[in-house]
């Protein structure tokens, strides 16, 4: 499979890549690690104006009907610089409004995404569910021609800027059974919803939801009633693959700064970089990159494929086993070349472990993507 870019695709790469390099150092985002809003307004207008947020949207509703595959490298790019914004949030929410949703809908959301003038957040995951999809205790029954919304999610990453909240809810069957889900599209300043709003580890703003019989007019539930199982996992796989690619740039930061870094540091009197243990060591990181980035590659070209549901889990559940080695092999040894120093919150390092730590666990750990692709296999 030949994963060099082409020619478009490259020249998005640097554009994105040269906004970042230039307008978000280390220095500006602890800025907007510490701001209100915990995102840069500024940067998402850039973003937009790149062409970054129409980019997966249909032709049809202002976009230009993009893939993972147009998406990865400035995934890449993001996962270097550490972006805060909510980009893959929104977007992921995008592709499943898109996938689902009736043609008034699309019409209300996706221009608008397009245009940078919303984003989203995907309001999914529950108290014991851990990485099942299926498993939705949140509620939404009929009364006179609205639903309403009864329960409760968790870490529902950049729900703090969101404008609106995609909600799974369940509309029949039992809390862990994947017929009876259904996506409704809820404004995050309705009525009846609270945010319990926090910083994560990575420094990303996430909130506990909780909805206490939020009303909602028909035409927001995004799909058939019940029939959002399988939209929901189709977009799960799709932002795990844009994770992948995510990853792959943060690792490519923390070995090169790594590297870098043996370089200078001297020990009786030459550079470490010098000691043959660390080259090993400093070999090993690479070699873990260089695999974790065929694979985000192969996920992220299988999700664009179309393959059948059986073909996809398999792929980007072995993606994601690869990824998330990759990243604790390649952040636990990058601060630990760094010596103590690497814990710092001085250090850009530091961060990028704690991005690929969460990364790691962020829609399934090596653990869950083992068992899910030997049940796809």
């Amino acid at each position: 499979m030949n994963f060099d870019l082409n020619e478009e695709q490259r020249l998005l790469a640097d554009s994105t890549r040269r906004l970042l390099a230039d307008a978000y150092g280390f220095e500006a985002r602890k800025g907007i690690v510490a701001s209100d809003e915990g995102f840069s307004p500024a940067i998402w207008r850039q973003l937009s104006e790149l062409g970054l947020l129409a980019l997966p949207v249909p032709t049809e509703h202002d976009g230009f009907g993009g893939g993972a595959v147009d998406l990865a490298p400035a995934m890449e790019a993001f996962g270097d610089a550490l972006l805060l914004e909510p980009f893959l949030a929104t977007v992921m929410c995008a592709r499943m409004v898109a996938k689902a949703a009736d043609d008034d809908l699309q019409r209300e959301v996706l221009p608008a995404v397009a245009a940078g003038t919303t984003r989203l957040a995907f309001a999914h995951t529950e108290a014991d569910a851990r990485y099942d999809l299926a498993h939705v205790a949140t509620t939404a029954r009929q009364a006179g021609g609205e639903y309403v919304l009864e329960g409760k999610k968790h870490v529902v990453l950049h729900a703090p800027e969101a404008v609106f909240l995609l909600v799974s809810a369940r509309t029949s069957g039992d809390t862990r059974e994947p017929a009876g889900i259904s996506l409704f599209l809820v404004e995050a300043s309705a009525a009846n919803l609270s945010m319990r709003a926090y910083r994560t580890l990575d420094s990303l703003r996430g909130a506990d939801v909780e909805l206490r019989g939020v009303r909602l007019p028909a035409a927001r539930r995004v799909g058939i009633e019940g029939g959002a199982f399988d939209v929901l996992e189709e977009g799960v796989d799709f932002a795990t693959a844009l994770t992948c690619a995510e990853a792959v740039g943060a690792m490519r930061f923390a070995n090169d700064t790594t590297l870098e870094y043996l370089k200078t540091r001297k020990q009786f009197g030459v550079a470490i970089g010098s000691f043959q243990a660390l080259q090993h060591r400093m070999v090993d990181m690479v070699i873990s990159a260089e695999q974790a980035r065929s694979m985000a590659g192969l996920a992220c070209a299988t999700i664009d494929r179309g393959v059948d549901a059986a073909e996809r889990r398999r792929i980007v559940s072995a993606a994601k086993i690869r990824i998330a080695d990759a990243c604790r092999h390649v952040s636990q040894e990058s601060v630990q070349l760094h010596g103590g120093m690497g814990m710092t919150e001085e250090l850009k390092v530091s961060h990028t472990f704690r991005r690929l730590t969460m990364i790691a666990q962020q829609f399934g750990d090596a653990d869950h993507h083992l068992e899910r692709y030997a049940g796809a296999s």
